[in-house]
């Protein structure tokens, strides 16, 4: 008897094992973690193979969005974002952004906000941003079964606050501010830290204290993983490049040659081709 589709999706789901949270928590200080951010589908089939973790990060503000800051980011776009990343994806452990104003009032907002957005998308976990804070609230999410992902250092809802887009753990009360974040982070029950724009000696002193995994960005090699903005990694951001951002491609310079090629194609009258077209008469 022939497959059909559906029982094709049932082979795959069944063949592919889902990274789950505790995965990847045990791996904190063994093989390095990898992340990318993920905000469609097509994006999403093509890191998941590769990649530990999908973040579904509010970074789509600026990335999908062309806002300035992540701080117009609505509860509605993450969602929409988080459920076409679970739906595309079948091995990584997907972690979705909670956006700015939805959990800060109190743990019951948060966790109402965190309810939804589970339920809604399909992920695994969320993510918030805060340190002594917000340990009240995390513990409350994770005693409530919402698997949490911290992050501490520059933490770009609070952009203005913190002076714009700038290093952070310059000095030694910076510094010692951090690492108490993420001790507080940490003890309320997060499953891994984001630790993002600090300096170095910092990130790799913080990554030995705390006895979750940390993900870096702009932060050590010393983190027991990396993330990036798949974006900025393939060279198809350019509003800004900051100084953490490896180009492993210049995808971008590679799409406007061919949208070029494509234009002069139309305007001479090269493209479409009559084998483009249906229903054409063979001579």
């Amino acid at each position: 008897m022939a497959w059909g589709e559906e029982d094709r999706r049932v082979s795959v789901a069944t063949e592919t094992k889902r990274i789950s949270v505790r995965d990847i928590r045990e791996r904190k200080g063994a093989e390095p973690i990898v992340v990318l951010t993920a905000y469609t589908a097509p994006m999403t089939v093509l890191l998941d193979p590769h990649v530990d973790v999908l973040l579904v990060g509010d970074s789509l503000g600026m990335v999908v969005y062309g806002l300035e800051t992540t701080l117009g980011v609505t509860l509605e776009m993450m969602i929409a974002h988080g459920a076409a990343v679970t739906r595309a994806s079948r091995r990584a452990c997907v972690v979705v952004d909670l956006p700015f104003g939805s959990y800060q009032e109190s743990p019951r907002a948060a966790f109402r906000t965190a309810a939804r957005v589970m339920a809604e998308t399909g992920c695994a976990a969320v993510k918030l941003e805060g340190g002594v804070e917000m340990a009240e609230t995390v513990s409350f999410l994770a005693a409530r079964g919402v698997p949490v992902m911290g992050h501490v250092g520059l933490r770009p809802q609070s952009v203005h606050a913190l002076g714009g887009f700038r290093a952070q753990g310059r000095d030694e009360a910076a510094a010692k501010a951090i690492l108490a974040d993420a001790e507080a982070v940490a003890a309320a029950g997060a499953f891994a830290l984001v630790v993002e724009g600090v300096m170095e000696p910092l990130a790799r002193q913080l990554t030995g204290q705390i006895a979750i995994p940390t993900i870096g960005i702009g932060a050590s090699p010393a983190c027991d993983g990396q993330v990036l903005v798949t974006e900025d990694m393939l060279g198809l951001f350019n509003a800004f490049r900051p100084k953490f951002v490896k180009r492993f491609a210049e995808l971008g310079e590679q799409a406007e040659a061919a949208i070029r090629t494509y234009a002069g194609d139309v305007r001479a009258r090269r493209f479409p081709g009559l084998e483009h077209c249906f229903g054409v008469r063979k001579p």
